[in-house]
């Protein structure tokens, strides 16, 4: 497994991550325990968490995903060995149980919820602390069509970055990013971070696989200009890119039959676009999974991929995607199905 630098940061992580938002909701601690075994005896060091995890999120389970890790690191003891990231809630209806509503990211804030997280992953420092969401009203979800805020309280982008620098300073934290974010949102967040000299954003957790591209449209430039890496999560669609919705009868237990929320990557232009490129991934002669991680590895501003597997097999599989690696023809395929049917699902 091949490690990739962490942005502007001297933290090396494995370009595949393990994600663990399932750790406590569809993966009991046995059976979560055993994912991250594996994930670490085959080369990741990198794993990626939330405070406000598992989803779907629920009063009775928040935390419970880090509380896992937590008793993982305490049996294993390899904490040195591992670089952990875990992110602060934005504000939510749905997660309004998460620190009794008050889900700014105001210093006092973001103090509580990493103090909270550090008990529950049972360690003395976070080595990446993310902001989930923007705290403001913007476009990140797949939302679509930007609407200004008629009125709207947040945290000053100063005051939020003062907050974090603090923890960074006192140990808490080793380094500082974004998720779900934007271009004007990531470059206000780098530009006020040199302009008061605080802890950098080395890095940006957003979706990108082969339905969803947007992230080239704007931030990747940043991304790339800026050394503010690409942390890629949904690699492989919510599973439609494997193509095991393609079959019939779909497994019950698969995530898009459980849950009503993620729908995101089947409407009928990514359903379309999706049977391109598992007829190209048959053509190749290539598994589609590993085609799917493997074409975001072959860009330069990403660091990691973050895999979701939850099952053993999954991840085994999944794992696999770094033993190939994609030629020039099979890039252009890729671009031109792209062309065709572009970004059926942001």
């Amino acid at each position: 497994m091949q490690q990739r630098t962490l942005g502007t940061s001297d933290i090396e992580v494995s370009e595949l991550a393990l994600g663990t938002m399932t750790y406590g909701e569809k993966n009991s601690e046995r059976q979560s325990h055993k994912l991250l075994d594996i994930a670490f005896e085959c080369g990741i060091n990198f794993i990626d968490t939330a405070e406000m995890y598992p989803v779907p999120p629920r009063a009775e389970s928040a935390g419970r995903s880090e509380s896992i890790i937590g008793s993982w690191l305490k049996k294993r003891a390899k904490r040195d060995e591992l670089v952990l990231a875990t992110k602060a809630t934005g504000p939510g209806v749905h997660v309004a149980h998460i620190r009794n509503a008050k889900l700014d990211f105001e210093h006092s804030s973001l103090e509580q919820a990493i103090d909270a997280s550090l008990r529950r992953l049972g360690t003395d420092y976070i080595d990446l602390y993310l902001l989930h969401w923007p705290e403001r009203a913007t476009n990140f979800f797949g939302q679509l069509g930007y609407k200004p805020a008629q009125r709207e309280e947040q945290s000053t982008v100063e005051r939020t970055l003062i907050g974090l620098d603090s923890a960074v300073r006192s140990g808490k934290i080793r380094a500082v990013g974004l998720s779900n974010e934007t271009p004007w949102g990531l470059m206000s967040f780098i530009n006020c971070t040199r302009r008061l000299n605080l802890a950098p954003i080395v890095a940006i957790q957003n979706p990108y696989n082969l339905l969803n591209r947007s992230f080239e449209v704007g931030l990747a430039e940043v991304s790339d200009r800026e050394n503010t890496s690409l942390l890629a999560y949904s690699p492989l669609a919510f599973g439609t890119l494997t193509g095991k919705y393609a079959k019939s009868p779909h497994d019950p237990d698969a995530r898009l039959n459980r849950y009503s929320r993620f729908l995101r990557y089947t409407n009928d232009n990514g359903i379309a676009a999706t049977a391109k490129y598992l007829e190209l991934a048959r053509q190749s002669g290539v598994d589609p999974t590993h085609m799917a991680i493997s074409f975001i590895l072959t860009r330069r501003y990403v660091s990691s991929v973050l895999l979701g597997a939850t099952t053993e097999e999954q991840l085994r599989h999944n794992l696999q995607s770094t033993e190939i690696s994609l030629s020039k023809q099979q890039l252009k395929a890729i671009d031109k199905i792209h062309t065709q049917i572009p970004n059926p699902c942001p």
